[in-house]
């Protein structure tokens, strides 16, 4: 007798084969069959009308944190993941020491735009090594969970409070064994970053952008001898494209790995011209040259971002802005409202090709909240506009606005990317196999983004509505395309013998519901939360995680582990 069979539905099942209906059958936590199925099962799900696919796999997440108050990792769950990668951009809770982990947890709560009295509340840091970190998760897990040996955590452990420099050979040594600690413990390979919008809470770069080429590339190196492992980093940009430096640097760590890298992130409409967009894709030619592989990692919908002057990450990037943000409250007041250092920032964002960011786009800005009710009445209107009236450039206008708000204001950018040409784009750069579908960054940035739903849009309105790629094909880029990126053994698909990850919904409604703010994080704070709409359930390991929309409270998650896992 089989555990379950799901009867009636139709099968997509996750290699871009066409549609079929079948039923499904699941035994022991693994599907054992797909077709015309007559035996008897403990339960039926009845699927008729319905699509059954594997379950969604992201690639890019920051569910490290949340992972140890939240084990369903929602809102993912909600939206059909059924295994997500964390511990990406170089952001990892391990390994720590008694002195790194207050600077860890701080920095991760900047960087990734998490509350930091969550983080407080809620970490226990009852672990020190990778290995620690882990063993706190196995058996705890809502959704399949695996996760990268993160630089600034490592670095930040070896080098202690001196890490604002290049590193001796002694100190890349260490940083050595550390990573390959933690892919010997199960880590699924190596993440760093050199992008310009990642600093800590003190103002400062985070310590992975102090490293210079040969400490990456060794690190990366360690990867060499573990199969099955990956890369992956931001890479700085200089305007809308990558320095050859940039693309050198990716190709060495791919060949001194022997594995493929992901570059995160590749966002169509948030900067630059197509032919940037082809150009930042062809670092994987160059690369290929130098012996490595080196593939984009594409978002599918156009992103719209919250901006709050509390919040600096989107003006890391900008060195006087994020010095600014930085200084104690009247030292940054004044700063803001000095003529000659708006000046300089303006300038700055024109030379060095911010210009066209969406969230420099300081004229298109809408107001979408604000703290103090004098100024109310702006709401929902447009920076540029308010310029206009008040006579002055729209920066003038922006930070005017925030200094007469205690900085309480939040913008809104438009959705960059979201006329028909960008569409287009949109569709030919998934189809492009130099890229991977993916950069959801669920679990961070939870006051600003709302990326981490985009599987159900991705699946619903972009074949329903605009049709620019088949259902068949959408499903395979978020299921079997990302497992066998990241050689995960036995998952995204619906074949016999792989593992029972399912999500099972209407084609005809899937997509993503109404944004809203959510207090439901450790100590009482907020986050950006969107429901699923049209997702009836998602399976993991053969047990029901979600059912119309709600959490069953069951725990069937595999821990992944680099070489048990992955291969």
């Amino acid at each position: 007798m089989l555990d379950c069979i799901i009867k009636g539905g139709t099968v997509i099942d996750g290699t871009g084969a066409g549609r079929v209906l079948a039923d499904v059958g699941i035994s022991n936590g693994r599907i054992t069959a797909v077709g015309s199925i007559a035996d008897s099962a403990r339960r039926t799900i009845d699927a008729t009308g319905l699509v059954v696919s594997p379950g969604f796999i992201d690639v890019h997440t920051h569910y490290d944190a949340q992972v140890k108050w939240d084990p369903a990792l929602t809102p993912s769950s909600i939206h059909g993941v059924t295994t997500v990668i964390g511990g990406n951009c170089g952001f990892t809770l391990a390994p720590v020491s008694d002195d790194s982990i207050d600077y860890v947890t701080r920095m991760l709560a900047c960087v990734e735009g998490m509350p930091v009295e969550a983080l407080q509340a809620a970490l226990k840091f009852d672990w020190r090594t990778y290995a620690e970190w882990l063993s706190t998760l196995e058996g705890k897990l809502g959704l399949n969970a695996g996760f990268m040996a993160g630089h600034s955590t490592i670095r930040r452990l070896v080098m202690g409070n001196d890490w604002k420099r290049a590193a001796t050979d002694t100190e890349v040594a260490a940083m050595a064994a550390q990573v390959e600690e933690a892919v010997r413990a199960g880590a699924l390979g190596f993440s760093s970053s050199w992008g310009g919008a990642h600093g800590d809470h003190e103002g400062n770069p985070v310590p992975s952008r102090f490293a210079e080429q040969r400490e990456l590339v060794q690190l990366a190196g360690v990867l060499k001898k573990f199969p099955g492992t990956r890369l992956e980093f931001i890479p700085p940009t200089t305007s809308t494209t990558f320095t050859e430096e940039t693309i050198t640097l990716m190709a060495n760590m791919s060949a001194a790995a022997g594995t493929s890298l992901n570059w995160n992130v590749l966002a169509v409409g948030q900067g630059g011209t197509e032919a940037h967009t082809w150009a930042r894709i062809g670092a994987h030619d160059e690369a290929a040259k130098l012996g490595g592989q080196v593939f984009a990692l594409a978002l599918p919908i156009p992103l719209q971002v919250r901006i709050n002057l509390r919040t600096t990450l989107v003006f890391n990037a900008i060195d006087l802005f994020r010095d600014a943000l930085s200084m104690p409250r009247e030292a940054k007041y004044r700063a803001l409202a000095d003529p000659a250092v708006r000046r300089q920032i303006a300038e700055t964002i024109v030379r060095e090709g911010h210009a066209t960011r969406i969230t420099m786009d300081f004229a298109n800005l809408t107001i979408d909240g604000v703290g103090c009710a004098q100024l109310e009445s702006l709401v929902g209107r447009a920076v540029g506009d308010i310029a206009k009236e008040r006579g002055c450039a729209p920066i003038d206008a922006f930070l005017d606005i925030a200094l007469e708000d205690d900085l309480d204001t939040w913008f809104l950018t438009p959705a960059g990317g979201s006329d028909e040409a960008s569409w287009k784009l949109r569709a030919r750069v998934w189809d492009d196999p130099r890229t991977l579908v993916g950069a959801s960054d669920a679990g961070a940035h939870l006051d600003s983004t709302t990326s981490f739903a985009f599987f159900t849009d991705f699946v619903g309105p972009s074949v329903r509505e605009r049709k620019l790629i088949s259902l068949e094909e959408a499903v395979r880029k978020v299921t079997d395309m990302p497992a066998r990126f990241y050689g995960l053994k036995n998952r995204g698909r619906l074949s016999p013998g792989f593992c029972a990850d399912i999500v099972i919904f209407d084609p005809a409604t899937v997509r993503t519901g109404s944004t809203a703010i959510r207090s439901d994080l450790p100590g009482g704070q907020s986050r950006i939360y969107a429901e699923a709409i049209g997702v009836k359930r998602v399976i993991v390991g053969g047990s029901d995680v979600v059912v119309d929309g709600k959490l069953t409270g069951a725990l069937p998650g595999t821990l992944l582990r680099s070489g048990r896992d992955t291969g």
